[in-house]
Formats: C-alpha cells, structure tokens, sequence
C-alpha cells in the first residue's frame, strides 16, 4: 500500500504537470531566473546543510572520490546558478514540430509536448537536484526528486529554495517536490505510481540503476554506468594521448564519464606505456594490468576479470595490450556499458571505423570521453546521460524530456 503522504506528493506533481503543460516559456524563464538568483542569495545555509553531509560521510568512511561528488562550494553553488540561466537562453522544445497536409484535406500538425510527471531517483550529488529541476521545468515537467540519504541535508534546502522561488514567480504548487523519507520503501512504492508517475529516471551507481530497472512499473529511461575506454592506436600522436588518458581519468574520477580502461596497440605498448605510466603516477593513479603491461610496467598490479567490468570511481586504472583495432573493439563490444568511448589516432580511416564500429551512446576521436555531460554537449545541463537506444540516448537535455502529439484538422472529413 503507497504511503499516503506520498500520494499526496504524486497528486500534487500531476496537477502541476497539467498547467505546467501549457505554461509560457517568458514564465518558465521567469521561475529559473528566480531560482538562480535565490541559491545565490541562500548560499549560507546550503553550504552549511552540505557540510553536515560531508561530517557525515566521513565518519561512515565513504571513498574520498564520492565525498568530493557530494561536496559543495560558493564557486560550485556560483555554477550551479549560472547552470539555471544557461537553461532560460535555450531554445524551449515545447510547441516545436511539423505540419503537413493529406490528399483529403486533412491536416497533421506533429507537435513537442512534455512527458508530464518525471520522478529523479539518484546518488550523492546534489547539484542534480537543481538540474533536473530546471531542465522538467523548462520542457514543461513537473518533478519529484528523491535524492541519496548522503546529500539529504543538502538537497533538503536546494529543493526548498528553488521551489519556493518557482512558486513565487507564478509556477503550480507541486513543480518541484523533493521525498525527504529516506525508507527505500518509498522508492519501491515511487517506482509503481502509475496513475502519478509518467516516467522514472534513475541516476547513480549500477546497483540503483539495475533496482529501477527490474522492480519499477512506471516507464524508466535508463541511464548508465560508465566502463569507459581509451584505445591508443600505432598512429596515435602522444602529445594528444597523454593528457587526453589523464585528463580522462584524473580530472574527477568519481563520475560515470571518466575513464576506467586503458587500451594500447603492441606496436606502441613498449614506448608509450612508460610515458603514459609515469604521468599516471604523479597523478596517484592505481595501475592494474594485463600480462604484457605488467611486464612493461613492473609497478602495475595484474588485473583480474572483475578489473574489466568494474566502474572504478576512483584513482584506478585497468590497462591492456592489444594486437590492434579489431581487438580493440572486441574488448569494448564484450566490457563497454555503452557510455563512452574514445580512440587516440592520426589515421582517419581507423578514426571513421571506430566511430562507426563502437556501440556507445557517445563515441570520441582524440578527445576525452569526460566531455560526455549536458552543459559542455550545449544543453545547459542534463537530466542524465542515457545509455538505452530508445526514446533517448546520451547526454539528456530539454527535447529528451518530451514527447510527440498528433493535433488534427479537418472540416467533417470520414472513414470511407
């Protein structure tokens, strides 16, 4: 039986959806503006809710990369604004389409509208909170968001401020709703609400990922976790591979677009491997290695089979030698969870078949795969990064959190 406070919830999210379908985008704008400038002007007390967080993460002794996901700062709070007002400068999906006319006279106007109810289930960090909210908002959404236990305190304010200011500039009450009850039988009773829910979007770790997936009712959009690859070819340049592999895994390992498998062509392994393995360790990065690479790189611990299907998340880098492409992109076809993939190469012809070949929802030539995220695709945030083939894949935006209707016009036209 679902809770009834939680009913509540979801019957305050349908009725916003319904005049949030048809609100104007200068209103829409008005309300994100308006949350912006309120997280800024609130920035004492999110930050002293996020600390209480952070204390709390340390004492259970939870992996360093993870607390800093969770962390939040006045230059990151200063983004995370500037986030909603690069949201209110795209282009509002809603009410775009097409028309044409039938033979009979009939005319069929396809037509953007919003998905209605979009529930967010995710992990540890915060600034979703915000995100999705903005990115529902704008595209028409109301959203119920049920952030992780870690960021409670955190997301507790940031719902509280941005949901204010929406209502404030004139958004339905109910636009934005955070579940503060952190029983995960909340999630399994948020997960069949279909008569509240029009779609779920989980966001975190595979195990929450994989839970949504296999016990929810209501429509989910799945997102992914990233084993993303690097395959340094024979005719890669080395000034671009080097600090594309470290900017990959180094600039923030705890995120689903970092990288987790180095992949080198044999032809290259003896020169390269030193080069990159020096780098990587002034950079404390963990080495686990095939046989080769242990081998070249006597610092390198052998890696196990686990080594090639775990999303590390942290300062942790499987590495091995391949014969060549084809290898290449057996080992990404049997290991990759479709995230993200790049290869480092000069020679167009392996760049167009990687491209073409790799089964991602995001494939790279010469660059990092840490690129794979809304505001730096131009979408002023995302909603998540969705590593299914239907409806949406990739980085999700605004036009992803639509759907299609069909308006037709005719003048007594029948079935004959």
């Amino acid at each position: 039986m679902i809770q009834q406070e939680l009913l509540e919830i979801g019957r305050r999210a349908k009725q916003a959806a319904r005049q949030l379908a048809y609100a104007s985008t200068e209103s829409k704008n008005k309300a994100l503006l308006a949350m912006a400038e309120a997280l800024l002007e609130n920035e004492y007390e999110i930050l002293q809710a996020n600390t209480l967080d952070i204390q709390a993460a340390e004492e259970k002794g939870m992996n360093k990369s993870l607390i800093n996901r969770l962390r939040l700062t006045s230059v990151g709070i200063s983004h995370i604004s500037k986030a909603l007002n690069d949201v209110v400068v795209l282009r509002d999906p809603v009410g775009e389409g097409e028309v044409w006319t039938r033979p009979n006279g009939l005319r069929i106007q396809q037509t953007r509208v919003p998905l209605g109810v979009v529930a967010m289930i995710y992990e540890a960090r915060p600034n979703v909170t915000v995100d999705a909210a903005a990115l529902c908002l704008k595209s028409g959404n109301s959203v119920i968001l049920r952030g992780g236990s870690e960021a409670l305190e955190s997301n507790k304010v940031l719902a509280k401020v941005i949901a204010e200011a929406a209502e404030a500039s004139g958004m339905p009450l109910g636009s934005i709703q955070l579940i503060t009850e952190t029983n995960r039988e909340w999630v399994q009773q948020l997960m069949r609400m279909n008569d509240y829910v029009d779609v779920i979007i989980p966001r975190g770790g595979a195990g929450l990922i994989q839970t949504v997936v296999q016990n929810a009712t209501v429509p989910v959009i799945e997102t992914g976790t990233g084993m993303c690859h690097a395959f340094v070819d024979r005719d890669a340049d080395y000034s671009k591979a080097i600090p594309i592999v470290i900017n990959a895994k180094t600039q923030n390992p705890g995120v689903c677009n970092a990288l987790e498998t180095l992949l080198v062509d044999e032809t290259i392994a003896e020169d390269f491997l030193p080069l990159i393995g020096e780098e990587l360790i002034k950079h404390h990065v963990e080495l686990k290695g095939c046989p080769r690479t242990c081998q070249i790189l006597p610092y390198a611990r052998p890696a196990e089979e686990d080594d090639w299907i775990s999303e590390h998340l942290d300062l942790i880098l499987s590495v091995k030698v391949v014969t060549h492409l084809d290898a290449a992109l057996d080992h990404i076809y049997q290991y990759s969870t479709k995230h993200s993939e790049t290869i480092i190469t000069e020679n167009y012809s392996k760049a167009q078949r990687f491209l073409r070949e790799v089964d991602a929802a995001v494939a790279y030539v010469n660059a990092s795969t840490r690129f794979t995220d809304g505001g730096r695709f131009g979408f002023g945030a995302e909603i998540g990064i969705s590593t299914q083939k239907l409806h949406a894949r990739g980085p999700m935006g605004l036009k992803e959190l639509t759907t299609i209707k069909y308006m037709v016009y005719g003048d007594g036209q029948i079935v004959l």
